[in-house]
């Protein structure tokens, strides 16, 4: 085992849990065969989700994220703190502040609160992602900050980031 691949599992053990709720055993088994898959409120069509913990509208969850071939979401940013694993897919998220991310599996992206990014998957992607907090996408125009609606920045998707940060 190499020392980054050590040094990622130590980071992602120290991580706190997100909060179980009543109904949440104290351990957790999931089949993929299992997993619903729902569309998620403020994204693209081609972007579906499986929730495994949590509940991503009131607190801290972690879900199996699915984007669909030949995808985008345009540049946006989350309220909460956003990490994401790439389990299978070819694609990229880029970065307002720093260089895109190709996806391999295992490749691991940490998104602070209130950071703009952008993802396209060219084929099918699949992520684990979790986030510290309700889940919330804030859509923008690059250059600007200015807020869009999701019709309006599927439009804009073709517009390059400022390296103005938004915050």
């Amino acid at each position: 085992m190499t020392i980054r691949v050590l040094l990622l599992m130590l980071a992602l053990a120290a991580l706190p849990a997100p909060a179980r709720s009543a109904d949440t055993p104290h351990s957790l088994a999931v089949s993929p065969n299992t997993l619903k898959w729902i569309k998620i409120p403020d994204m693209p069509e081609c972007a579906t989700a499986a929730i495994l913990r949590g509940d991503p509208r009131s607190g801290p969850s972690w879900v199996l994220l699915r984007i669909g071939s030949g995808c985008r979401v345009p540049w946006h940013w989350h309220t909460p703190n956003e990490e994401l694993v790439v389990i299978s897919g070819q694609g990229t998220v880029e970065m307002q502040d720093g260089p895109p991310l190709r996806f391999v599996p295992g490749a691991y992206a940490s998104l602070p609160g209130h950071h703009v990014h952008r993802m396209n998957c060219t084929r099918s992607c699949l992520f684990f992602n979790s986030a510290d907090g309700a889940f919330d996408i804030h859509y923008v125009e690059p250059a600007t900050g200015k807020e869009l609606s999701l019709d309006d920045a599927i439009k804009a998707g073709a517009a390059k980031p400022s390296r103005k940060r938004r915050r």
